[in-house]
């Protein structure tokens, strides 16, 4: 290509698996890639030839792929080629940057067995030492030790079709490609089994292999987590995703239960347990609420969270943090004095000294500009708290009363707008008297979306929350009022039945000795002789007596019968025929 074009361009490509195709124009500066129908330059993007550290040619998704790995730990994917095209493309390449196109065919065995290498800029699943896929790391969101030999894998939830997750900034392409927001369908989490241990190699400050023991330059660790720390690190989750602005140590979680440390970045807050770790960012938080527990000794912090949290199969659209009200902290602000009087001025402050969870609230409320929700100052309860103790199914909790919704914590995190609350029912548990001490409360939504009922509530609370409903303007219907009559009768029919079964008893005192006379043996009755069926009976009664009868028969001297036992057991009456 000596007499080559300054440039060359392709159509039909496709940016990291963007949803319309594009032109892509190779140069000896670099390339850029514009999508079809895209006006002034919007979707465009572009990338200095420089930053281009290899490239491999690949069968792709919509035919032929390039990837382009970066120095900066990105890469680029095209895909779209004709295999035809192979050819031009190397000489590009070659020619423009200097680098060598590499052929690679992937496994399509379809085997799940293989091995995991961790590359510049993602991870390859290799069978056979073909890549059977890859992971780009800016796809990765968390990582967890989902069991002793098993590490799950989450990727980017994206909240539109222009969103690329949470560590887009990674990869340069991520923020013009929208790779991980391409399609309705998205794979969200990936689990690797990992048996084993693996070796380590640790370097020293000149790049030679070096020990922990300063021995042999190796060491033995398992092999589950030395490939989740190692993705920690890929991935940038963690510690090394920025400074840490502050952290709250072994704070407990109701929802989800156990206790996780609290760090606090710029963009993302983490919660550090012992098998999990998640990484959330600010953005992800929808409602913020402080709500002082009923016991006048504990507060809870609930963190709505949109996309929920993911626990396996499990998911957790609340937070729920529970904390002592006495219990103090004083902590600063790992933040530069510029940075506490710009960005955060009148937001945060240097230092704090109070309850831990109001310390928690104001940095929380600082770095992510979240409303802090508190209960309603139009609700009292009867014993002058904010929330009401009651259940939801057997799960025991408090409904708390605020100023445009309802909130049930801790388990299961309940949360309902006044705006979707089409009735509120007060009703009674089945006829029984003792129904009277409590009540249950049914709110039914609108458009059909179904009921919820919090039941088990204490018969003082009715007025104070029947007050909130009409102050709130709720629609409510009270059918304790039509269970009034239902239980004044079935209080009488117990009356009547305590009634006559006193007459019943009355009754058989009056009979005298008549039950005596049921239960003696008739003594007037005699017989002169015995009968031949009297000698059977007496033949049966023998014979099937129990091991006791027998023995005492056998104890007998003279092994007569003993005329009381004549008496206790009278013989059958002999039949006559007349």
């Amino acid at each position: 290509m000596s007499e080559r074009k300054a440039i060359e361009e392709f159509s039909g490509i496709y940016l990291d698996l963007s949803k319309q195709p594009g032109k892509v124009k190779f140069a000896e500066a670099g390339l850029a890639w514009k999508p079809t129908g895209g006006a002034g330059g919007e979707g465009s993007f572009a990338r200095d030839g420089q930053q281009f550290f290899q490239c491999q040619w690949s069968r792709g998704a919509r035919g032929h792929e390039v990837k382009i790995l970066l120095r900066d730990s990105g890469l680029i994917q095209l895909d779209g080629f004709e295999a035809e095209e192979f050819d031009r493309v190397q000489k590009i390449f070659r020619l423009f940057y200097g680098l060598n196109l590499e052929h690679k065919d992937h496994a399509l065995k379809g085997w799940n067995w293989g091995k995991g290498e961790f590359g510049k800029a993602e991870l390859a699943f290799n069978v056979q030492n073909r890549p059977a896929f890859e992971i780009p790391y800016s796809e990765v969101s968390n990582t967890n030790l989902a069991g002793k030999n098993e590490v799950a894998v989450e990727f980017a939830l994206p909240a539109g079709g222009n969103d690329t997750g949470t560590n887009g900034h990674l990869g340069g392409a991520r923020s013009k490609g929208r790779k991980s927001g391409a399609g309705k369908d998205q794979l969200v989490e990936m689990r690797f089994y990992i048996p084993g241990t693996a070796t380590k190699k640790e370097n020293d400050e000149d790049g030679e292999d070096k020990s922990a023991d300063g021995s042999d330059g190796e060491e033995q660790h398992n092999a589950a987590n030395l490939f989740y720390e190692t993705l920690m690190e890929k991935a940038e989750i963690g510690e090394v995703a920025g400074d840490t602005f502050a952290t709250f140590l072994e704070v407990l979680h109701l929802t989800p239960r156990g206790r996780f440390g609290i760090d606090m970045y710029e963009g993302s807050f983490r919660l550090r347990g012992k098998t999990y770790d998640y990484k959330i960012p600010y953005d992800n938080i929808k409602k913020f609420m402080l709500l002082p527990k009923p016991d006048d000794l504990h507060t809870l912090i609930t963190i709505g969270l949109d996309p929920p949290l993911r626990q396996g199969q499990t998911r957790y659209p609340f937070l729920v943090m529970q904390f002592k009200r006495e219990e103090e902290v004083t902590i600063e602000l790992n933040m530069t004095k510029e940075l506490l009087e710009g960005k955060y001025k009148g937001k945060l402050n240097a230092r704090y000294e109070q309850p831990q969870h109001t310390v928690v609230a104001q940095v929380f409320r600082g770095l992510s500009g979240k409303k802090i929700v508190t209960p309603s100052k139009d609700f009292v309860s009867h014993h002058q708290q904010s929330g009401v103790k009651c259940s939801i199914k057997a799960n025991e909790g408090h409904l708390y009363c605020l100023d445009k919704s309802f909130m049930f914590v801790p388990k299961p995190a309940t949360y309902i707008p006044f705006d979707n609350v089409s009735v509120i029912v007060m009703s009674r548990v089945g006829g029984a008297v003792s129904a009277s001490r409590t009540f249950d409360i049914t709110i039914t939504m609108k458009n059909g979306s179904g009921e919820t009922l919090f039941s088990n509530i204490n018969r003082e609370e009715q007025k104070p929350l029947e007050d909130f409903f009409q102050a709130k303007g709720l629609r409510t219907k009270n059918e304790m009022l039509d269970d009034s009559s239902a239980l004044i009768a079935a209080a009488l029919k117990d009356a009547d039945m305590a009634s006559s079964d006193e007459e019943v008893v009355a009754a058989r005192a009056d009979r005298g000795s008549a039950d005596e006379d049921e239960e003696s043996v008739d003594e007037d009755f005699k017989t002169d002789s015995e009968s031949d069926v009297a000698e059977e009976y007496d033949s049966a009664h023998e014979s099937s007596g129990s091991g006791s009868d027998a023995e005492m028969a056998d104890g007998d001297a003279g092994g007569d019968s003993d005329p009381a036992e004549t008496v206790e057991r009278p013989k059958k009456k002999a039949k006559t025929s007349k």
